[in-house]
């Protein structure tokens, strides 16, 4: 279910709380600490979060919101009924407010997290269970609400997989065009120019990633962080060893990587560009 607006996952999401025979699922968070609660519940990444907020979805009913009085608008892209707080006094009357018919509660929390405490000494999980509440992990509904891909997500890493398999199969072709031109001289061609020519056939497919891809000949292949630039980067030359570690995903919110690595021999196979074995990530 990862990449599902809230709104659709609520439902769901409530019926495996019961499932788990559990009362509610409490996600919170401060200064983006736990990213996890941020992705499940949708909230915006790069929002500027300096004060905890705190997000309980009940096994049954309305989810119940408590946000800092300075950055009360946090939550308001989430279902439920929101308290405000400022002092730690008022927070410790929020969160007695948020479980008014429920004394012996169970909270499950996206990650058990000690923040700094609530009062300066004790945690969030020490003052949970200072209410009575009975804390365990939320491991089992992590998995299912944000490791689990949805049918679109699944599909667009197939998109993503034809996109990059084909412009990788042109790219060893290119590669036997530059070393062995129809003119008859050896051509030159370096890690660079390949790196070059990937990212620009990735973008005519309309693919998005963060860097690379990377291209790396012989010795710069067992270097972890070697990245060629246009002012430091080795030939490709018949004989080498080449590696080719590339990524992308459609550009769409919520899609999926592909992510594969090819390793070949220059000149092994005349017939192409190089003879290519695979590992896949």
């Amino acid at each position: 279910m990862a990449g599902m607006n809230f709104d659709a996952k609520l439902e769901p999401m409530q019926a495996a709380i019961r499932e788990a025979g559990l009362d509610g699922w409490l996600f919170y968070d401060h200064h983006h600490r736990d990213p996890i609660a941020g992705r499940i519940l949708g909230l915006d990444e790069k929002a500027h979060v300096t004060r905890r907020w705190y997000y309980f979805v009940p096994a049954e009913g309305e989810p119940r919101k408590l946000a800092h009085r300075i950055e009360q608008g946090r939550l308001d892209t989430l279902p439920g009924e929101k308290g405000l707080y400022s002092s730690w006094q008022e927070l410790a009357r929020g969160w007695r407010r948020c479980w008014p018919e429920h004394a012996g509660c169970h909270a499950v929390l996206a990650e058990q997290r000690h923040h700094a405490g609530l009062d300066g000494g004790c945690g969030t999980v020490e003052f949970l269970r200072g209410l009575g509440k009975q804390i365990v992990s939320s491991a089992d509904l992590v998995s299912q609400f944000e490791a689990v891909l949805s049918e679109e997500q699944v599909l667009s890493h197939g998109v993503a997989q034809r996109a990059i398999d084909a412009i990788l199969a042109e790219g060893w072709l290119e590669i036997g065009r530059r070393l062995r031109p129809g003119s008859g001289e050896a051509g030159s061609y370096t890690e660079f120019d390949h790196m070059q020519w990937l990212s620009e056939a990735m973008r005519r497919e309309g693919l998005v990633w963060d860097d690379g891809p990377n291209v790396s000949v012989n010795a710069n292949c067992s270097d972890s962080h070697y990245e060629p630039t246009a002012e430091l980067s080795s030939p490709i030359k018949e004989g080498d060893f080449l590696l080719v570690d590339i990524w992308a995903r459609v550009n769409q919110p919520g899609s999926v990587y592909y992510d594969i690595t090819w390793t070949g021999v220059v000149g092994a196979n005349r017939r192409s560009a190089s003879n290519w074995s695979s590992r896949r990530c």
